[in-house]
């Protein structure tokens, strides 16, 4: 599929600088090493991975996160130091005394973030060389080099830049990902770094950032996986000279609702880019009781291999998407009152297949590379969506040969 991010023109965040290093963790001569310098007055929010087998970098992270103010953010793919006991914490720490002892800050200022392979040792001699050569390379344009140096089996990378006015002041969100297997959230299931030189205070930024979360990086699944290692950064600079402190503060709305549409932009762009997908998968559960029961049946779609793998065929065997809506666990539900939709055309109705659909409707919906599924459960006022993709050969033989 087409990926719509143009990275190359990232706008830069006041008080946010960037660099890269070659490390040579997995692949020579690629940035794979990225670190992040964050202005004193920056505050930061974080969400993390649910994984109870989370990494050890996630776990020095949320330590840090607690214990002081985050300046600097250390990056590596290739190794994802998960599954490493006790001694990858120690190598987590280690690494971030290594950019405390190159920039003067204190370890706990630090944030380690690791993805690769899982069980492997981490090479903390790669990082001994490579933080001093990436912090060299600081600065405030370096946007574009850290959406490609955080990539692992990512294709292309992801990010977006977007601004509004505030207080007649122009106020910018930038915000780059990594993700593409391993997809499936309980949090916010990949790599991303999102930031605005608004000014917020801590509590108000968490709640934005769980806020953007909850309808983006929440919201996308590839295979029903949640990884070990994964995390959502945000941060806010106030370099802007905009400052909001308070979710009733007119200007909190339009800039949350920014932020989260440069998530779900981040969040559809690993859809479109995951492990051997050739179709972005719209899932839109409406008409239920309550959020839980929209998205168990979205869910439940979204992870069918069979319905995945019909996508893949372009093949409208619309009775995989019947047979998922049943077996989704939704009690009480009214087979003769709901409705399924492919694209704009009615498959099921009265609980079966529509009168007016024909094949040649539903095969000219399979064509095309985005699709959408719509599910009205007819028994409330509740909606939810959902972005999954399609099952292909490739996605096998990757995850097959991923430690080839």
């Amino acid at each position: 599929m087409k990926n719509p991010l143009d990275v190359t023109n990232l706008l830069p965040v006041a008080g946010i600088r960037c660099g890269t290093a070659c490390a040579n963790f997995k692949k020579p001569d690629r940035r794979d090493l990225v670190v992040f310098e964050l202005s004193d007055k920056t505050t930061t929010a974080a969400v993390f991975t649910k994984n109870l087998f989370c990494a050890a970098p996630v776990q020095v992270a949320k330590r840090h996160f607690q214990l002081a103010e985050t300046r600097y953010l250390l990056v590596n793919t290739g190794n994802a130091n998960a599954g490493t006991g006790d001694q990858g914490v120690r190598d987590s720490e280690y690494c971030c005394e290594l950019v405390a002892k190159q920039t003067g800050c204190n370890i706990q200022q630090v944030l380690p973030f690791s993805t690769g392979v899982i069980g492997e040792p981490l090479q903390v001699e790669k990082f001994e060389q490579g933080i001093p050569n990436a912090i060299t390379e600081f600065s405030e344009q370096g946007w574009q080099d850290a959406a490609n140096g955080i990539m692992t089996t990512d294709t292309v990378p992801k990010g977006v830049s977007k601004q509004i006015s505030l207080d007649g002041q122009t106020v910018t969100v930038t915000g780059i990902a990594k993700g593409s297997g391993m997809i499936r959230p309980d949090m916010a299931t990949m790599l991303a770094y999102v930031a605005t030189d608004a000014a917020l205070p801590k509590t108000l930024l968490q709640t934005c950032l769980e806020s953007a979360v909850n309808h983006s990086f929440n919201r996308i699944t590839v295979d029903g996986d949640t990884s070990t290692n994964d995390a959502c950064i945000l941060m806010a600079t106030g370099g802007s000279g905009v400052s909001i402190d308070s979710e009733h503060s007119e200007n909190y709305q339009p800039l949350s609702q920014t932020i989260r549409e440069v998530c779900e932009e981040l969040a559809r762009a690993m859809i479109r880019d995951g492990e051997g997908a050739t179709k972005l998968i719209n899932i839109d559960v409406e008409g239920g009781k309550d959020s839980a029961e929209c998205l168990q049946v979205a869910y439940t779609i979204a992870h069918s291999p069979l319905v995945k793998t019909a996508f893949f065929a372009s093949d409208p065997n619309w009775g995989r998407i019947l047979a998922a809506v049943g077996r989704a666990g939704v009690s009480d539900l009214d087979l003769n009152a709901l409705t399924i939709y492919l694209g704009d055309v009615c498959i099921v109705s009265n609980g079966g297949r529509d009168k007016a659909y024909t094949e040649q409707k539903g095969q000219a919906v399979m064509d095309k590379d985005e699709i959408s599924v719509r599910v009205d459960l007819k028994r409330g006022s509740v909606k939810e969506s959902v972005w999954t993709c399609d099952f292909s050969y490739d996605y096998v033989k990757i995850n097959a040969e991923y430690r080839t």
